[in-house]
């Protein structure tokens, strides 16, 4: 049975936290704010997650267009329990990251940019 593209893209969302434990919880969201699948930590609100990653998504690319830094690739936000990645997937959707404080970032990026590149063709 061939599985559908949702839980295809939950499966690449396991796989990239797999491979970067650091990560706590991944969702893939679209420029509209709806989840399209979601690999989140129990009591974590899908709606709340992805209302907030469309709104970075949408300023950070106005403030990337705005300032001349061409088309956004990546936000990133550090708090002091840990940060938040949004990484671009194709012009229809955001991959966003919880991570832990301690992570090692550059395995995140790595890993989000390798999932990215993957859901980019489950997401068209």
């Amino acid at each position: 049975m061939t599985k559908s593209r949702a839980d295809q893209m939950v499966d690449r969302l396991r796989t990239m936290q797999a491979a970067a434990p650091d990560i706590e919880a991944s969702a893939i969201v679209s420029v509209d704010g709806l989840i399209m699948a979601s690999a989140l930590q129990q009591g974590v609100e899908e709606d709340r997650v992805s209302a907030m990653s469309a709104a970075m998504l949408s300023l950070g690319e106005r403030i990337s267009s705005e300032l001349g830094r061409g088309g956004l690739e990546q936000v990133y936000i550090k708090g002091n329990a840990g940060s938040i990645i949004l990484t671009s997937v194709g012009d229809e959707a955001v991959l966003t990251a919880m991570a832990r404080q301690e992570a090692k970032l550059g395995l995140i990026f790595l890993e989000m940019r390798r999932a990215a590149e993957d859901l980019v063709k489950l997401v068209g």
